[in-house]
């Protein structure tokens, strides 16, 4: 299936070597990331190495190679953000998570993951989960903010 899906989005852009951050954007989009047998699709049929799909794939932080949680939460910790206790945000969410940075939860519901700025320093800490950002941010704030998306004060007080 996800070939098939593959072909048909690089199909799309009419198979030109110039479409592949587009076509690779597409495929992330229909399976929120990139399975490998798609990436040798895109490949095959742009006629450029894997290599090449693969260090695209890999150099740009959006695209991920392994399948994504339900929730995207990210932590700045760009110099701004850490030296108000960015660290220390990080350190709790990964502890509420029981998921290191870069990391899915086992029941698939959050991916953990860190960048160097988020762009707005002035909040920092800051963090967003799916592209909302929540500034000013305090471990002890963490549990709030995960209870919007279903985590149970319970499971946050481990």
């Amino acid at each position: 299936m996800a070939v098939d899906k593959a072909r048909q989005i690089v199909d799309s852009y009419g198979a030109e070597r110039s479409s592949l951050i587009h076509v690779l954007q597409d495929v992330q989009s229909e399976f929120d990331y990139l399975p490998r047998e798609s990436l040798t699709a895109v490949a095959e049929q742009l006629g450029v190495p894997l290599a090449e799909v693969l260090r695209v794939a890999t150099f740009y932080a959006a695209f991920s190679l392994e399948p994504r949680g339900e929730h995207i939460v990210t932590v700045c910790v760009g110099t701004a953000c850490h030296v108000r206790g960015a660290r220390g945000v990080l350190e709790r969410l990964q502890n509420v998570l029981s998921v290191p940075a870069g990391g899915t939860t086992e029941d698939g519901k959050f991916t953990l993951e860190t960048v160097n700025c988020l762009g707005a320093c002035a909040l920092g800490p800051l963090i967003a989960v799916d592209g909302k950002y929540y500034g000013k941010m305090t471990a002890a704030r963490v549990e709030e903010v995960l209870e919007e998306y279903g985590v149970a004060r319970n499971r946050a007080a481990d």
